[in-house]
């Protein structure tokens, strides 16, 4: 009889090897529901702006693993006694964390479904599985739910310095070429400890903690929230939410099986069941690219439009303002194309709209950094380093935007 071999190694570009520690976590990564994550990209489409940037939710999620195997080690090193048990569902809840994601990011959240974070399809999906593989995942869905009773394991899944953060900052920094994210995740882990039962920064590591923050605002200015990268995913969401209208109405569209599920039902969270996390689990970046192909010929103005902008990157154009933008400019974006291509207002609101959008690099109220002195004293990095710009760092910074087509659409 053949057996397969369970202990694998990946090859990735970041760390080197990254090794499966158990047949358990194996079994878990070859699992369907997690080898979708190969067809949804990282970072939705920031590769219109940095064309480097296709990696996928698969290669990060086994990223942050390798992080969480690393911190394990040097906090058994250290003293803090951390169970195989334990140790197991850390790298579980950090594999698993991102399954619940939809195609291209975010665009799927604020489009087809109503209300439905891809955290909470995570969690769906963590506890199919866990129904699957015989109760084994009951203490990885506690941490990723930041129930367990020891904070700092929470703290290691989800906090403002998680290993997802310590993964996806350097990961999209070499993907993206964006060197100012590419911070030395290695030391950063190496001064992590614990000190009653919460995750602390020992003192020496306050420069790397700096580095750290001050990566992430940039990163989120120069490439998650770059402006082209913006206008590209309202297009994706409003050419999702035109097609799920017209589909509502009764008009034919050309789509996969499982994207018109989606576009024919109302799905909310309390009607997330069993059909619907099995045909969200047959959705990928595939599905959608494929659909909005078909859509560029559809008769329908709006839609059709959107889909070519997309496809063709031929966007509309976007100003960044710091103040919010005067309802006047907005109206008489949307008088000129109703005029141009006698369309109505509600259908030139999906080439004429503004928003807005914030960056906070470090939150003060929220699962704060802690540095451990020497002396064992526990202070908040804010007060702990003499770096000005942190205090800066903690203040929301928000900027409007409009977007509005260029000549003709």
């Amino acid at each position: 009889m053949h057996t397969k071999n369970k202990l694998k190694i990946f090859n990735d570009p970041i760390y080197g090897f990254i090794t499966i520690p158990n047949s358990f976590i194996f079994d878990l990564i070859e699992h369907k529901y997690f080898q979708r994550l190969r067809r949804i990209t990282q970072m939705g489409l920031s590769y219109l702006v940095y064309p480097g940037a296709h990696h996928t939710r698969f290669h990060h999620a086994l990223g942050s693993m390798h992080l969480m195997q690393n911190v394990v080690r040097i906090l058994r090193f250290k003293g803090v006694t951390i169970s195989e048990d334990e140790e197991n569902a850390l790298l579980i809840a950090i594999l698993l964390h991102d399954i619940g994601h939809g195609p291209f990011s975010h665009s799927m959240e604020h489009s087809i479904v109503k209300s439905v974070s891809h955290e909470d399809i995570s969690l769906l999906f963590m506890y199919k599985l866990n129904t699957e593989f015989n109760s084994n995942l009951t203490l990885a869905i506690q941490l990723f739910k930041g129930e367990y009773h020891r904070k700092f394991m929470c703290q290691l899944i989800s906090s403002q310095l998680d290993m997802d953060r310590a993964d996806y900052l350097k990961r999209d920094s070499f993907y993206t070429g964006v060197s100012e994210g590419n911070i030395n995740s290695a030391h950063l882990l190496t001064m992590l400890n614990v000190v009653n039962e919460e995750l602390v920064v020992e003192e020496k590591g306050i420069y790397s903690v700096e580095r750290f923050l001050t990566a992430r605002r940039l990163m989120y200015w120069q490439v998650y929230l770059h402006k082209t990268s913006l206008v590209a995913e309202q297009l994706m969401i409003r050419a999702l939410k035109r097609a799920k209208e017209l589909t509502l109405k009764g008009k034919s569209l050309e789509a996969s099986k499982a994207l018109l599920y989606f576009l024919k039902n109302e799905i909310t969270k309390d009607e997330f069941n069993d059909e619907a996390l099995e045909t969200f689990a047959n959705l990928d970046d595939i599905d959608i690219i494929s659909a909005m192909k078909y859509w560029q010929s559809h008769n329908d103005f709006v839609l059709s439009n959107l889909c070519k902008m997309i496809i063709n990157r031929d966007l509309l154009k976007i100003e960044i303002k710091n103040n919010q933008i005067k309802k006047e400019k907005l109206n008489a974006h949307i008088s000129n194309l109703i005029d141009k291509y006698n369309i109505t207002k509600d259908e030139a609101a999906y080439f004429v709209f503004k928003g807005d959008v914030s960056n906070q690099a470090y939150q003060l109220k929220n699962q704060k950094i802690n540095i451990l002195f020497k002396t064992g004293k526990v202070t908040d990095i804010v007060k702990a380093s003499d770096h000005l710009n942190l205090k800066v760092l903690s203040k929301p910074v928000t900027k409007y935007y409009i977007c509005y087509p260029k000549d003709k659409l």
